[in-house]
């Protein structure tokens, strides 16, 4: 379960604003690993974690991005009942908050989270 740094990326609510943060990264060969977006009425949210993260850092940084960088875990998990709920008992037994997860599956390969949590180390040595 390795380590990532994603990337939290405010966005102006409207039609184009994720295309262009799409293909600034394109341009720069920068490869969205993970993605979420949430919104509200007047800015979205995009968590993204992209690669190489330090070249993502400077190129979000150069475009004037307001962005903020924060250490996350990704975790590979079966796709099957009660996986998730395996993983948080195990944080919790430690202490560790899940503070949020996204992630994906298909079918039956493993499932990619990303996982905000409040001890990313401590998290990693739960999960080993």
């Amino acid at each position: 379960m390795p380590k990532a740094v994603q990337f939290s990326i405010g966005l102006d609510n409207t039609a184009g604003t994720l295309a262009d943060l799409c293909r600034l990264l394109k341009k720069n060969k920068i490869n969205i690993e993970a993605i979420s977006v949430s919104d509200n009425t007047d800015c979205g949210w995009v968590r993204v974690v992209a690669t190489p993260s330090a070249k993502a850092r400077a190129v979000l940084a150069k475009a004037k991005y307001l962005v903020a960088a924060q250490l996350v875990m990704t975790v590979q998990a079966d796709n099957r009942p009660g996986e998730l709920e395996r993983i948080a008992a195990r944080l919790a037994k430690v202490g560790v908050n899940i503070n949020y997860i996204y992630g994906s599956t298909s079918g039956d390969r493993p499932s990619t989270m990303v996982l905000g949590v409040s001890d990313v180390e401590k998290a990693l040595e739960a999960l080993e």
